[in-house]
């Protein structure tokens, strides 16, 4: 297949291959090997491919092979076209051949330690044959990982608001409240959001959608706007233990409560009146992907899946 637009002339994919092969390995024997073809085949591959870019693309010396200033620029090109090219085969793939093939899943933090074991069950039972392969990142990453191909499909909190993606509702999970043993709010079924104006909050760092979800629920309650938040986290189990060692209270989503605050009696949980604070989790993918239906029969799967969970099932 030739890509290009000057005429007669145009680089080819294979050609595009060898020399993204030469750009990584540097030696044209272990380039030929990498890419199972001969070294005379190589070597005349990326020939014709700087005869039809019409730059010099290598610099051969007797010992080594360097790149040259336009070889350096092109060979990011190259490999940017070469994964294009095996995304597109394996959406064709899996037009072909539903749930086979590799299944690229990027997961938020506050989500990835209490819904995997669920989520990996749900694959080994009805999608042996699918290659997932799971990406734990902040909310931004994924979703530029998603846009650029990078990845097929997130699990992560919503609404997203982002054009071009599409959400997959999953559950729904209610915030606890999760406070020193001897807090005045612990143990408590019914605690007003009120309550939240007055305390000292814990949240995660800048970046987590859990720490903006906690924050809209604030101010949801009537806490102002400008409220200090004096210590925050990297991560949940952090934030469970500064609980644990007296600086504060935080939210803590249902899903996450059994696993971090296991065999830990300096804590206790309070739990708000109905209708209590509560975020959704969702599976998204971009609008038209060729695989749609396939991921939509996932999120049904998934539904069902989470049952046994302290969540509600969307609809």
């Amino acid at each position: 297949m030739a890509v290009g637009n000057r005429g007669a002339k145009q680089a080819t994919l294979a050609q595009l291959r060898a020399f993204a092969a030469v750009a990584e390995h540097l030696h044209f024997r272990d380039a030929a090997a990498a890419i199972n073809m001969s070294q005379p085949a190589l070597s005349g591959a990326v020939s014709a491919l700087e005869e039809a870019l019409g730059v010099q693309l290598l610099e051969r010396t007797t010992r080594k092979v360097l790149l040259s200033p336009a070889g350096e620029r092109i060979a990011a090109r190259a490999r940017a076209v070469l994964d294009a090219m095996g995304g597109l085969l394996e959406e064709a793939e899996a037009v072909r051949a539903p749930f086979t093939g590799i299944l690229r899943l990027g997961v938020i933090p506050t989500v990835a330690p209490y819904l995997l074991p669920t989520v990996l069950g749900l694959f080994h039972r009805r999608y042996p044959r699918m290659d997932l392969q799971v990406h734990e990142e902040q909310t931004s990453s994924l979703l530029d990982g998603l846009a650029g191909g990078r990845l097929d499909l997130l699990l992560l909190a919503v609404p997203l608001g982002v054009p071009g993606v599409t959400e997959l509702p999953v559950f729904d999970e209610d915030f606890v409240l999760l406070a020193p043993r001897e807090h005045p709010l612990a143990g408590r079924r019914d605690i007003p959001r009120e309550e939240l104006r007055g305390l000292r909050l814990l949240l995660l760092d800048e970046g987590h959608c859990l720490r903006d979800q906690a924050l809209d629920i604030c101010r949801e309650a009537g806490r102002p706007e400008g409220a200090a938040v004096t210590t925050t986290a990297a991560g949940l189990s952090t934030l469970v233990q500064l609980v644990a060692g007296g600086l504060g209270v935080t939210l803590l989503p249902r899903t996450a409560l059994r696993l971090e605050t296991a065999r830990n009696e300096h804590l206790a949980t309070g739990y708000f009146a109905e209708p209590a604070p509560s975020r959704r989790i969702a599976l998204a993918m971009r609008t038209g992907t060729a695989r749609q239906e396939e991921f939509r029969a996932i999120a049904a799967a998934l539904r069902e899946a989470v049952r046994p969970l302290p969540v509600w099932p969307a609809e």
